[in-house]
């Protein structure tokens, strides 16, 4: 049952001390959550960054290739992309191999 007189001087502080290392024990565990936060907020930060650049890039290569294999838009006339005419040479010079093989 509980005691109906007041604390003693020792009760008073050794409840007083009790409530201070609950305090401290309550802000260390609110600190750690906090760094916690901070590294995953940090983290999902880099991560986006690295997927943005990473789309940046993607883009910068698509835009390249298509300026390889389309024509000149501002050229009047009609005449084969650089792209296209290594292609062709590519096809043309495995066909020559392809032919002198079977020759000799």
């Amino acid at each position: 049952m509980a005691d109906d007189k007041p604390l003693s001087e020792d009760e008073r502080a050794e409840l007083e001390q009790l409530r201070a290392e609950k305090a401290r024990q309550a802000e260390e565990a609110r600190a750690r959550r906090e760094r916690q936060e901070l590294q995953q907020l940090r983290a999902q930060k880099a991560r986006s960054q690295a997927e943005a650049q990473k789309d940046a890039d993607i883009r910068a290569a698509r835009q390249r290739g298509a300026k390889l294999m389309e024509p000149d838009p501002e050229d009047d006339d009609i005449k084969m992309p650089t792209g296209q005419k290594l292609v062709l040479l590519g096809i043309a010079v495995v066909a020559v191999v392809f032919v002198l093989m079977m020759v000799l």
